[in-house]
């Protein structure tokens, strides 16, 4: 029984393309970058695609769709031709064998991402999209409080405190706004402050009475809220805190670096480089109250 129909010896670059499920486009790209030599042209001066040109073709889509980039799969190629003798076919396999395993340890790290992304993703929707922003080991340290009962001052500052800290930073200082949180009165007194605190605007001079009014009372504030830290057990948490982050990161034998070593973790920045990045729109009056406080807080700190 003989064939009806005779395939052609060669086709034009749209019957190309089609077979391969590319484009003509493409095709001449390849052309371009060097990764498929020119095929001869007709007699009409266009070009006509043999066996050994489809195969190739069909070589460069199943690589490229396998997300093998076309610079690779040009190496590969090259590789696999330029040496004459018989393991021609071998140093090509080699090369082609390596540039998968580069691929397949890319897509691992690409499915690590996206895991990762997919689990802030879910934990934002299970905490809630602003308290999901913070890391499982802050927001551990907050899931027993009501709904509700944390500003979204609060959890801004934490998201601050932890690009410059770390989580370990964060949740230490999660601590504040935990004893806020469950004391109303020192609640409502930190509201007062800090509208008082906002009210020292431009406007105001830097030697107006009221700026050291409100850094004296800002001074009581945080001595009272350190005893009630102290006192609540929060301080002992903030220590447990510290054993539960070795225990997750373990510092290697070789690597002495510790919590108190002044290693940061990675990502996190010092505050000396941290002021110089985030912005705080505080008037000289506002700027001089703070340090009027800390001056405060320094007199009356233990002798050391």
């Amino acid at each position: 029984m003989h064939l009806s129909f005779t395939p052609p010896r060669q086709v034009k670059i749209g019957d190309a393309a089609a077979f391969v499920g590319s484009t003509p486009r493409a095709i001449r790209h390849y052309h371009e970058i060097g990764l498929l030599p020119e095929p001869e042209r007709g007699v009409d001066g266009r070009r006509r695609y043999g066996y050994e040109d489809m195969i190739r073709l069909l070589w460069i889509r199943r690589m490229a769709d396998a997300g093998i980039a076309l610079d690779d799969i040009r190496d590969s190629f090259t590789t696999g031709t330029a040496t004459a003798d018989a393991d021609a076919d071998a140093v090509g396999a080699d090369g082609i064998a390596g540039i998968l395993e580069r691929l397949e340890e890319s897509l691992a790290d690409q499915e690590a991402e996206l895991r990762r992304q997919r689990t802030a993703v879910r934990r934002m929707r299970t905490e809630g999209s602003r308290m999901g922003l913070l890391s499982d080991f802050v927001t551990e340290r907050l899931k027993s409080l009501p709904e509700g009962s944390l500003h979204q001052a609060d959890l801004d500052d934490l998201l601050v405190t932890e690009r410059v800290f770390g989580p370990l930073g964060a949740a230490v200082r999660a601590g504040r706004f935990i004893a806020l949180a469950t004391h109303p009165a020192l609640r409502e007194e930190s509201d007062r402050l800090n509208d008082a605190e906002e009210a020292l605007d431009d406007s105001v001079a830097v030697d107006d009475p009221r700026v050291a009014r409100v850094a004296a009372e800002r001074h009581a504030f945080e001595s009272t809220l350190h005893a009630v830290i102290e006192e609540s057990g929060l301080g002992e948490e903030d220590d447990a805190l510290f054993d539960a982050w070795d225990a997750l990161h373990p510092v290697p034998a070789d690597d002495e670096a510790g919590p108190g070593s002044g290693k940061r973790e990675p990502g996190s920045m010092s505050a000396f480089e941290a002021f110089g990045k985030m912005p705080y729109d505080f008037s000289p009056a506002r700027q001089r109250c703070m340090e009027l406080a800390e001056e405060l807080s320094v007199r009356d700190s233990p002798a050391t």
